[in-house]
């Protein structure tokens, strides 16, 4: 009998202490839920307006697009007609212009977007050096950029004029004969890209200057112990460090480049506006348009060619993050 109280004893005071030991929780008061609830909620509705626009002004006009393209609509019709199914976009893949507009496209993207990365990289690689009056010369890439479109088009316009251009006449004085750069395709994709590029560089720079002034300069310090001179350096630590960013800054050229629309719009001195008198720089965005105002099933074909632009856009954008992706494993 004593061994079992004293059995009983000895566990009710090892259980004593277990139950003082548990920390007993204060009870919240309605400041602190609010407060706790403002930490929890408050972002979402910080971006909830955001979103709110995106799904009435975006989201909704691309599905419409989308169930659009399956319909014929005639031009002046009050709404659309009987379902055609695949019909739209089997007339956008056989239009012979729909071709030339995809090549312009891929074409003026290819000599715009790769070297404006390349030299935005070097441009910020510069620009991350301790130069004189650097704020200035870090704000002064940036004016391209905030210039209008149209008076980007009347510079260049004067440039790369037919006949009466500065670079026609530089090559003259050079006793080479002008270009026609409205009317040669490779000449006029050029002529674009280099509108692209004036316009964009400086942007992708300042960007990627962002990226490499978080790199910490303690690996600069120790490369530079180890012998490492200056190109050693960007190629193994800047590169690197701001591969994240350049990633993002690929996404993006690469989506604008494919559906660039103001530059060769601007650039076209044609009247009809359609990219050149035999669709010489004629772009996706520019057909989608010009379908528009067509005179047979504008608004489903232009909403069909809408979704082939889209898709070929996603292709491309996923190509390039995997081979970025890719690469970067590769070095690593």
């Amino acid at each position: 009998m004593i061994d079992n109280t004293s059995a009983s004893a000895g566990t009710a005071a090892e259980a004593a202490p277990a139950e003082a030991a548990a920390p007993v929780r204060p009870r919240l008061t309605l400041r602190q839920r609010l407060s706790h609830l403002d930490t929890k909620v408050s972002p979402y509705v910080y971006v909830l307006p955001f979103f709110v626009v995106f799904l009435i002004i975006g989201f909704y006009p691309m599905a419409y697009s989308g169930y659009l393209s399956f319909f014929s609509w005639p031009r002046f019709g009050v709404t659309h007609g009987p379902g055609v199914g695949w019909a739209n976009y089997s007339h956008v893949l056989h239009d012979p212009v729909f071709r030339k507009a995809l090549v312009n496209t891929f074409g003026i993207f290819l000599i715009s977007s790769i070297p404006q990365i390349i030299i935005a990289t070097i441009v910020a690689a510069l620009l991350d050096n301790e130069l004189r009056g650097r704020t200035w010369w870090r704000m002064s890439v940036l004016l391209p950029f905030v210039v209008a479109p149209a008076a980007t088009a009347l510079i260049f316009g004067s440039l790369f004029a037919d006949r009466s251009g500065l670079v026609n006449d530089a090559l003259h004085g050079l006793g080479l004969s002008g270009v026609n750069w409205h009317s040669n395709r490779p000449a006029s994709w050029l002529a674009i890209a280099t509108m692209v590029n004036w316009r964009w560089t400086g942007y992708n720079a300042l960007i990627l200057l962002a990226a490499m002034r978080a790199i910490p300069g303690e690996l600069y310090e120790a490369a530079s112990i180890d012998g490492a001179g200056r190109v050693r350096q960007f190629l193994s630590i800047t590169v690197p460090g701001i591969r994240p960013t350049l990633l993002f800054v690929i996404i993006t050229s690469t989506i604008g480049g494919l559906h660039i629309f103001t530059e060769p719009r601007l650039f076209d001195t044609n009247l009809q506006h359609q990219g050149g008198a035999n669709y010489e720089y004629q772009t996706l965005t520019m057909y989608v348009f010009n379908t528009a105002n067509s005179a047979t099933n504008p608004y489903p074909r232009a909403a069909a060619a809408t979704w082939i632009e889209v898709l070929l856009i996603i292709a491309v954008s996923l190509g390039s993050f995997l081979l970025t992706r890719a690469a970067q494993r590769r070095s690593s």
